[in-house]
């Protein structure tokens, strides 16, 4: 059975994909914003589930949990969910903080990153982009930085099985109650690519939705656009995946 991390599984998408890949005995480390979201959790560590806490917000924080991951048992696949809708914590959480635990940690055998049909909104423009989150960052381009990201990830470290997956907009917390996809449906690409021996699921730098790869944003596979966003987040964070 294979060792996944799934960020952001206090509630949501990642709640269910963690409990779902516990109920099919994998081993399971968790992660919560902070101690009190952390007691959300409590059932899936019961149930044997390893815990992490960090504010993804904060750079130092995502810096400690790889630290903190770095010293356990390797990890077999990272699911990044973890993601925000709105405000300020758009760029760190939704890109900074997968991208640091890509660059920091050593490469599991699969990475799922989560992305949104919102990316084809996305800009694929770096100027100006405020990865501090000292303003509101644009939900768009954050998703399809992270796809971007994951596409890059793929092409540089073919070892590894790299994929995005819009889960669809479901009846989620960020979702909203009126999301009309399907939420089981909304997990169970991430898990099947996590975990999964099937043909398609042993494919790289896809962008996929509900098991079926999907016609990205036409900047996820141009690799300029892969090396001017793996630059700008390497000067950033002072961290480069290679």
């Amino acid at each position: 059975m294979s060792r996944i991390l799934v960020t952001g599984s206090a509630d949501g998408l990642g709640r269910a994909a963690a409990g779902a890949l516990l109920s099919e005995g994998h081993r399971v480390v968790v992660h919560a914003r902070n101690d009190q979201r952390a007691r959300n959790l409590e059932e899936l560590v019961a149930r044997g589930a390893d815990l992490v806490v960090a504010d993804f917000t904060d750079r130092d924080a995502v810096r400690r949990v790889a630290a903190e991951l770095n010293g356990a048992e390797p990890l077999d696949a990272v699911v990044h969910n973890a993601g925000v809708w709105s405000g300020l914590a758009v760029m760190p959480v939704n890109v900074i903080a997968p991208y640091l635990l890509t660059a920091l940690m050593p490469t599991p055998r699969r990475l799922v990153y989560l992305s949104s049909s919102s990316h084809f909104s996305g800009r694929p423009a770096l100027d100006g982009v405020d990865w501090q989150g000292q303003s509101s960052g644009s939900y768009a381009d954050s998703k399809l930085f992270v796809t971007t990201l994951a596409a890059a990830v793929a092409r540089l470290r073919p070892g590894t099985l790299s994929n995005a997956v819009d889960p669809g907009w479901v009846p989620t917390k960020m979702g909203g109650p009126g999301a009309p996809d399907d939420l089981d449906l909304g997990h169970q690409t991430q898990e099947w690519l996590a975990v999964s021996d099937a043909r398609e699921a042993l494919t790289t730098g896809g962008y996929w939705y509900h098991r079926e790869r999907q016609q990205p944003h036409p900047a996820m596979h141009d690799e300029a656009f892969q090396d001017r966003l793996l630059q700008a987040l390497a000067g950033e964070t002072g961290s480069e995946i290679s």
